[in-house]
């Protein structure tokens, strides 16, 4: 049985992007993994003002709308790097908050959906066909934590 997310106050609704669980990095605080995202879009352009202006955003709705505006052009690798953006922040975000990665390694081995129904990217989308990136890097970090509880398990020496 698969594991849907997408609504705050659902259950499984910290698994979202705009989830209020707060992490430090890169020398600054980040209110929602969202804002993280979002402001990386601009690091090293001619906008590189508005990462800050993102990261301030008062929430994580303000962030997504300022990070998706069409006037502001992106740096021009993102398509190549937004996944492992979204990598840096889930692992920033699940170290943070160990109540998190004991939700996610509860999930055991089933399959996590971002039931978003617009985004079908990121989510499953309108049609419940989309390639729920997401929830694959949920899981890929459901895994990542498995094997480092396995290692500080291990004997040392």
């Amino acid at each position: 049985m698969a594991i849907y997310f997408y609504q705050l106050d659902k259950p499984y609704g910290s698994f979202s992007n705009f989830s209020a669980h707060g992490f430090w990095l890169q020398r600054h605080y980040w209110p929602t993994a969202e804002h993280y995202y979002q402001a990386q879009k601009f690091v090293g352009t001619s906008l590189a003002s508005l990462s800050q202006v993102i990261r301030q955003a008062a929430t994580p709705t303000d962030a997504a709308r300022m990070g998706r505006d069409p006037r502001n052009l992106l740096r021009p690798d993102w398509e190549h790097i937004k996944q492992e953006v979204m990598w840096t922040a889930l692992q920033a975000k699940f170290s943070a908050h160990p109540d998190l990665q004991i939700l996610l390694l509860s999930t055991g081995d089933e399959w996590i959906v971002e039931d978003s129904p617009v985004d079908a990217y990121w989510g499953r989308g309108p049609d419940g066909q989309g390639k729920n990136y997401l929830g694959r890097l949920l899981m890929q970090l459901r895994q990542h934590l498995r094997q480092e509880q396995v290692c500080s398990r291990l004997p040392h020496g």
